[in-house]
């Protein structure tokens, strides 16, 4: 059996996962119904959110994934009414254009990124 679950950037080094934020917690949605996760990446996209790729996956990958990132999932199925956030977040891990994203920087143009590497490498 399979899940569907959105992607970004799918098959590319810049592969980034939907997921949604309920309380403190990241959630990945996982679809019983194809029909189901075309319609919320369809509502994604009318959110002006990059619209993502549906995937067919087996659910004991995304389990596995989410136990290695401490990440929750919900198996949507068609009697559940899901409808994407009013609000997207400013920052992600990944860029829409399939670039990633670069390190932040300071307003001096220092790499703070690199500076952390760095000092913890003292410690």
């Amino acid at each position: 059996m399979s899940v569907f679950v959105l992607l970004f950037n799918a098959r590319t080094d810049n592969e980034g996962i939907y997921s949604t934020q309920v309380g403190d917690r990241n959630v990945i949605l996982m679809f019983e119904q194809e029909d189901d996760a075309v319609r919320y990446a369809d509502q994604l996209e009318a959110e002006d959110f990059p619209k993502p790729t549906v995937e067919g996956i087996d659910p004991e990958e995304i389990e596995e994934f989410c136990q290695d990132s401490d990440y929750d999932f919900i198996l949507v199925n068609s009697e559940m009414l899901v409808t994407p956030p009013s609000q997207n977040l400013e920052q992600t891990d990944w860029q829409p254009d399939g670039h990633k994203q670069a390190p932040p920087e300071d307003e001096d143009g220092i790499d703070l990124e690199a500076m952390r590497k760095r000092l913890e490498r003292l410690l």
